[in-house]
This record gives C-alpha cells, sequence and structure tokens, in this order.
C-alpha cells in the first residue's frame, strides 16, 4: 500500500499533562498567521484550530486527501507539523484530527459510497453494513472475504463490494462482468470460489455496457484518496464510520464486522 511521504517530518514533543479542554475557533474564510499561510500555500487546507500547550495554537487540516497537524508557536513566526505528546507520552493531536478532518470525510465517503455501484454479500436483513472497494484480481480482498464469511452466514453482516478494475488489465472486463450480471451476486461468489484458477469469465457484451460504471467506481475510489483493495469502510460501537485500507489483520475483523465471530 502506497502511502504519501509527509512534508514536514518534525515530531513535537511537549512536557504539558492537559490533553483536555482544548477550544476550537472556526476557521471560515479568516486570515492566518504569516507562518500559516505558507502552509496554506503548499496546499493546506485548514479544518480548524484550537488552545496548545504553552500559549500554542494548534490546527488540523487536510493535504491531499491526508490529515494533517502542525502547531503555530506563540511569536506567530514559525510552525511546527507533527504530533505533540505530553510527558506521559498521552498523543495530544489524534483526537482533534478524528473530530475535525478524518471523522467528517468518513462521513462523507459513506454517504457517496451508498449511491455507488455496489453488489451485496450476504442478507439483506443483515443489521451490519460494511463496505468495501473489492478488485475481482484482488487476493487480499479474496483473504478478506474468506476471513468475514461466518459473520456473513450467520446473517449478521452484509458485505457490499464496490466493485472496481485497477490491478490488471483483465480486472475491469471482471468486475463490469460481474456488476452487469442477472445475478451479481451470484457472478461475485463465483469469482469468489474460483479466484484461484483465474476467477470469473469475461462476458464481453455485458462489459460494453458496464465498462463506465466500473470506471465511475474507480473514480470515486480515487477521489477518496484511496490506493489500496480491499479498503473497507465501517461504523463503530458509537456508530463513527472508519475506515481501514488494505487488508484487516485478523485481530481487526471483529471491530469492523461489529460483533464476536459467531
Amino acid at each position: 500500500m502506497q502511502l504519501m511521504k509527509p512534508v514536514l517530518k518534525h515530531t513535537l514533543l511537549a512536557t504539558a499533562l492537559a490533553a483536555s479542554g482544548l477550544s476550537l475557533q472556526a476557521q471560515g474564510q479568516e486570515q492566518h498567521p504569516e507562518a500559516v499561510e505558507q502552509l496554506i500555500d503548499r496546499g493546506v487546507t485548514v479544518a480548524g484550530s484550537f488552545e496548545a500547550p504553552d500559549n500554542m495554537t494548534g490546527y488540523v487540516g487536510d493535504m491531499q486527501g491526508r490529515p494533517i497537524a502542525f502547531y503555530l508557536t506563540s511569536d506567530n513566526q514559525h510552525v511546527i507539523v507533527g504530533t505533540m505528546l505530553n510527558a506521559k507520552g498521552e498523543n495530544l493531536t489524534e483526537a482533534k484530527i478524528q473530530e475535525l478532518v478524518t471523522g467528517p470525510q468518513n462521513e462523507k465517503a459513506w454517504s457517496q459510497i451508498e449511491n455507488a455501484d455496489w453488489v451485496r454479500d450476504g442478507d439483506a436483513d443483515a443489521p451490519v453494513i460494511v463496505y468495501t472497494f473489492t478488485d475481482p484480481n484482488c487476493p487480499f480482498c479474496h483473504r478478506f472475504r474468506q476471513a468475514a464469511e461466518p459473520w456473513i452466514d450467520a446473517g449478521k453482516v452484509q458485505l457490499r463490494h464496490v466493485m472496481v478494475g485497477i490491478l490488471r488489465k483483465d480486472s475491469l472486463p471482471k468486475a463490469a462482468t460481474i456488476l452487469g450480471s442477472d445475478n451479481p451476486r451470484a457472478a461475485l461468489q463465483k469469482n469468489q470460489k474460483s479466484h484461484g484458477e483465474g476467477g470469473i469469465e469475461v462476458d464481453r457484451n455485458i462489459v460494453s455496457k458496464y465498462a463506465k460504471t466500473v470506471q465511475k467506481n474507480n473514480q470515486l475510489m480515487s477521489s477518496l484518496g484511496l490506493s489500496a483493495t480491499p479498503s473497507t469502510y465501517y461504523k463503530d460501537n458509537n456508530g463513527a464510520v472508519q475506515m481501514k485500507q488494505g487488508a484487516p489483520r485478523p485481530g481487526e475483523m471483529e471491530a469492523i464486522m461489529g460483533s464476536p465471530q459467531p
């Protein structure tokens, strides 16, 4: 999985112990100090600011789809990009990134994915919905589906596959064949079962009609800043939308599926 290299690599270690009580300021179109404007000129979008220790001002925002945090020194002349830790090693930045950047981004992505073309895998009445971007040729998508099978078979989860074609030349034709099938769910299962032998056989007639649909899903995936399959969106126990890019580890499955393995 490819990750964007950070623009600046600094870690700010602070001795302040107070991690709570950070007050937010609305950003809107307000003018920022020149040091902050330098980052904005480099492509950073400021989502919000808060009072930070030692009379600094903390900022969180977005750069090319990636969350970023930085701190303005009390003299307004310097910014330090990175994570602030207190003397106990507690991360004072993560919660603000989640609140102001990652959380809203994931909520918006969920609504976009809901309206995409996907294939339901599992009981339509299953209480837990999980969206995942799936390439028919992706071995990690195949393994993720295998790992999710106990929850799907138990009727606890419906896994909604947003079919994309990005890995190989025949990925898009296979994805289109699945989406355009008379029974997309059965076609998806066929591809899953025959994955080791090359997957589903391409139907050129279907591909001619559904290639643009897959291309639209590809564009959605790209617009969300995703670069790996599977990329999976789910809701945690608090109802907040979370995202996992790449194959989940075994220890992450319960959180994604919303319950212990049946």
